[in-house]
Order: C-alpha cells, then structure tokens, then sequence
C-alpha cells in the first residue's frame, strides 16, 4: 500500500505562483513514476506532469510546459509541483498519483496508476 499526501493549494491572482507538494509513505521505492493530474469543474481528469521511474525523465503537457516544474526529493519521498504565471485554467483540484510498474506508453492515462492522493485545490482567481 502507498499513500499519498497532496498540500500546498489555495487562492492566488491570475500571474502568480504556487508549489504543490505530494508526500508519499508507504511500498514506493526510488523507481517509482510520480505524477501529478488535475480536474476542473465538470472536466476529466487531466495529465499535467510526470516524473518517470524517479527521476530519469520529466514529462509535461503542453498546456503547463514552461510554466510549471516538477521535482522529487527522494530523501523525503516528496514531489513537489512549482507553478508559475498560473491563469484562470488552471484552476481545478490537483492530485499527485504512483505507480511502480507503469509503462511509457501509459504515462498521461490516470486509468494506470494504483494508488491517489486526496487531491488539492487551486483556484486562480481575481
């Protein structure tokens, strides 16, 4: 079992920044694939970024490529989601999510990964 912790949401303006955190405990081990999705109001749930088998790649959808960044501290078993120039789009909850088996082919499909965090909620607003 993993279990997965996300923190670090909230209320920011159109243009300002935020980290996310994904802490994790539980079976994950250095080779594991972390993850971070979100889902809008009345949308699906959504790729954002991925840290491949920990750390060997990092991967970003188009829409939050240049503005975000993800990292992973392995000493903490942490990952982290810095988001700058954040717009309106963005807001939704953001979930961090493991898996240790998952393959490439199979990175932006939220359907592959076992094991999900309580989600956080960022909101950019004016």
């Amino acid at each position: 079992q993993v279990q997965l912790v996300e923190s670090g949401g909230g209320l920011v303006q159109p243009g300002g920044s935020l980290r996310l955190s994904c802490s994790a405990s539980g079976r994950t081990t250095s080779r594991s694939t972390m993850a971070w999705f979100r889902q809008g109001p009345g949308e699906e749930r959504e790729f954002v970024g991925a840290i491949w088998r920990g750390g060997s790649s990092v991967y970003y959808a188009d829409s939050v490529k240049g503005r975000f960044a993800i990292s992973r501290d392995s000493a903490k078993n942490t990952m982290y989601l810095q988001m700058n120039n954040l717009k309106p789009e963005d807001t939704a909850v953001y979930y961090c999510a493991v898996d240790s088996t998952l393959i490439l082919s199979s990175l932006r499909n939220p359907g592959a990964y076992d094991y999900w965090g309580q989600g956080t909620q960022v909101t950019i607003s004016s």
